[in-house]
């Protein structure tokens, strides 16, 4: 039990995590396993196999100039890291800029071409925000630790 005061207002707080020792776990995880790592594998896989194909046919379109080669090499390699599951929220961030990139500086005649940029932009920034999943090499390097906290109940039984 602690106590703690603010303005003269006693708190009296119960940490029943710490005091039992029980394994602490951090409350948002980005390696969820089960369906949810499925569905983080099923989005990386589709996020990244787009990215990479339309990195690859605009940077033989278009060999010229060295910003459009420069944004497709990012666009084509950061899919492949998304793939892997590697880096995988620097990675998103990066590709969600470098596709509104794309798309609001894109001169081309087909209007959904916008679009589809601003799709990939918005998913890219989500797979930033919830992690790789389970199935990914950023779980296997920096996965979900457990934390045991040292019995501290010194013989007496815990109560609830």
């Amino acid at each position: 039990m602690t106590k703690r005061a603010f303005w003269g207002v006693e708190s009296r707080r119960r940490f029943h995590t710490i005091k039992l020792g029980f394994a602490l776990q951090r409350l948002f995880s980005t390696f969820p396993n089960s369906w949810p790592g499925f569905g983080l594998l099923l989005l990386r896989l589709g996020v990244g196999t787009a990215l990479i194909y339309l990195g690859i046919s605009r940077f033989f379109d278009t060999l010229g100039a060295p910003f459009t080669v420069a944004r497709d090499f990012v666009e084509a390699a950061g899919g492949i890291f998304l793939l892997a599951g590697l880096w995988t929220p620097v990675m998103g961030a990066l590709l969600a800029i470098d596709e509104l990139w794309i798309a609001f500086s894109l001169k081309a005649p087909e209007p959904d071409s916008r679009l589809i940029h601003i799709f990939l932009a918005v998913l890219t920034a989500g797979v930033a925000m919830l992690g790789p999943g389970a199935w990914s090499i950023d779980a296997r390097l920096f996965g979900r630790k457990r934390f045991k906290m040292a019995d501290r109940t010194r013989g007496r039984k815990p109560s609830l």
